[in-house]
């Protein structure tokens, strides 16, 4: 097929044939499958449609699988969820074991962990630490990394667990044992950065768990079990909506943790602000990232009153109104007005930036220049 006779063909599926068309381009049977599977989920009153029944929508899964890349894929199963309404088809195994995992299929069946079948829930969780693994292996280096200036370097550690190694250290202190000819040292002597009984700084993440902050809980509990394991901070997990759950346990586990979540519900910010007060031992040595749209569904004015008086005690409060790659969604600008009047830093946050956030928190920077110097719109 010729350059020209291939951008016809993706110009007819794209227009998807008929009156409109235009293109005059006959598609082969692979293409008239390609039309099929397109027509099924954007074109219903010309296409059959997926049907309501599981296995339509689990052949339909194969048949993007088959023609399209990864990428793909993943939009279009979105589609089908919002376009289709087939959210309920997700409690099914069958569709599970078929369908591409990402972080917002993760969000709809944190949605849906209350109504999914027992016989259901292991593949649900396959799927969900499916996706966990593949955003531990991208974001725990840079997280532990971005964060290992907190840890004390005043006392060497001569038996150092790997994440506490000082590799700049090990490294000038083993030169003599470089080794030609593989081109590397033997670090026989490893040194650490000192450890103290007690952790220096504590972090406090408060999530809220309605439904549109779906994909920000799912960074955040990822990003809570990374900084779990770092021996210098205490961390402390805290999920939200009309009631606050204390998720803290469940941080060496991020798969047990996200089942933990229900997403969906109302907003009760003060409750939550309220009872991560309680958890405030060290003010000065205490970031509180509170993740949420602002949006409240109980008392407003304690709620401000509480954000106010976690201000005065010394706690550094950052607002993140949401933490993923889609921006700020919809928020309560009154609320994020009156917050900044405080000094405190409302704005969004992407999850590669996060890492440096915490960094920066933790070591007292003024968040409020960093965001800014990191191009990242603050709320006023």
């Amino acid at each position: 097929m010729s350059e020209k006779e291939e951008l016809l063909k993706r110009w007819r599926l794209i227009l998807g044939g008929g009156q409109n068309d235009g293109t005059g381009m006959s598609l082969d049977t692979n293409g008239i499958e390609i039309d099929n599977a397109l027509s099924a989920l954007y074109d219903s009153e010309r296409g059959g449609g997926l049907g309501s029944s599981s296995p339509n929508v689990n052949r339909w899964l194969g048949d993007i699988r088959s023609f399209f890349p990864s990428s793909v894929v993943k939009v279009m199963q979105q589609d089908a969820l919002k376009r289709l309404n087939l959210t309920s088809m997700l409690t099914e195994k069958e569709m599970l074991e078929n369908v591409e995992p990402d972080i917002h299929l993760v969000a709809t069946l944190m949605t849906l962990s209350r109504v999914i079948p027992a016989k259901t829930k292991d593949t649900a969780r396959q799927v969900v630490r499916k996706v966990v693994d593949q955003l531990l292996k991208k974001l725990t280096q840079p997280t532990q990394q971005a964060i290992a200036g907190s840890l004390n370097r005043s006392v060497k550690n001569r038996r150092p667990r790997h994440n506490e190694i000082n590799w700049h250290s090990t490294i000038i202190k083993n030169l003599k044992h470089y080794q030609p000819e593989y081109k590397t040292i033997i670090p026989e002597i490893k040194i650490g950065y000192g450890k103290k009984r007690h952790s220096l700084k504590d972090v406090i993440l408060c999530l809220d768990q309605s439904g549109s902050m779906g994909t920000s809980v799912i960074y955040s509990g990822i990003f809570g079990s990374v900084m779990a394991s770092l021996p210098a901070i205490q961390t402390k997990m805290v999920v939200f909506d009309t009631s606050v759950v204390d998720l803290t346990e469940d941080l060496q586990d991020p798969v047990e943790l996200l089942f933990g979540v229900q997403l969906g519900g109302g907003t009760d910010i003060n409750r939550a602000l309220t009872y991560c007060q309680q958890l405030v031992k060290k003010p000065n040595d205490t970031v509180m990232v509170l993740i949420t749209d602002l949006y409240e569904g109980g008392n407003q004015e304690e709620m401000l009153k509480r954000a106010s008086e976690l201000v005065a005690l010394g706690v550094q409060l950052i607002v993140l109104l949401a933490l993923n790659d889609e921006g700020a969604p919809s928020y309560d600008h009154q609320n994020a007005k009156y917050l900044a009047s405080l000094g405190v830093p409302v704005f969004a946050c992407s999850p590669d930036k996060f890492p440096d956030l915490m960094a920066a928190a933790l070591s007292k920077q003024d968040i409020t220049m960093w965001a800014a110097k990191e191009d990242l719109v603050l709320k006023k």
